[in-house]
């Protein structure tokens, strides 16, 4: 599965931290029937065992509505179940070395901060950038701030697809207009509201309405 650019256009990325006594496939379920294209699997702290049972869970759902599933930094698990691609940060396994042990069908997303981080990730392979964060945001407690002006140089620089991430709210995703991202990427956005096939569906309208 390669991707393409309407899969980012609502790019969700799931955190236990919201549950609030669902299961993260409760959650993901009202996502994905609230419009999500993408989903990355998100989790810092549960062991490879059940980090493997629960991503074949989330990777059945979205198989189901064909939407493509990812899985942040673990490229062993991404392998060990054949996950349709994978996410990897600056810090992480570099997307080039990422691409030789997933293949060339898989998708890879980088993170990139900068226009020089940007390229090397599109040199090296990466199908698309997730660039952040755009606003103040409280799920990742190292996020550097991203400013519009270099939001927008990344998307001119290069010719994969940007899609923007951290702090985005469907009050504030306007903001982004004429960046030249082709989605948005949110955790908090979706999984912390009350109704979350709502939020979902709201956020998507905004999104589409703001590229």
């Amino acid at each position: 599965m390669k991707c393409a650019k309407e899969n980012l256009l609502l790019y969700a990325v799931t955190d236990r931290h919201w549950l609030d006594g669902r299961t993260l496939k409760e959650v993901v379920l009202e996502s994905l029937e609230g419009g999500v294209t993408m989903l990355q699997l998100r989790e810092k702290h549960l062991d490879e065992a059940h980090f493997l049972e629960e991503a074949k869970e989330l990777q059945a759902l979205c198989r189901s509505r064909h939407v493509p599933f990812l899985i942040n930094d673990n490229v062993e698990i991404a392998l060990a179940m054949d996950a349709d691609g994978v996410h990897v940060g600056q810090s992480d396994m570099a997307a080039g070395d990422v691409r030789k042990k997933l293949g060339d069908d898989k998708i890879i997303g980088v993170s990139a901060q900068t226009v020089e981080q940007a390229l090397l990730a599109e040199k090296a392979g990466a199908d698309y950038l997730g660039v952040g964060a755009v606003f103040p945001t409280s799920s990742k407690d190292d996020a550097n701030e991203v400013s519009y002006e270099t939001l927008k140089a990344i998307c001119s620089a290069v010719s994969i697809p940007v899609v923007a991430i951290g702090g985005i709210t469907q009050e504030n995703v306007h903001q982004l207009a004429g960046s030249g991202i082709c989605g948005a990427a949110v955790i908090s956005a979706i999984y912390a509201k009350p109704d979350i096939k709502k939020a979902a569906e709201e956020l998507k309208k905004a999104v589409k309405e703001t590229i």
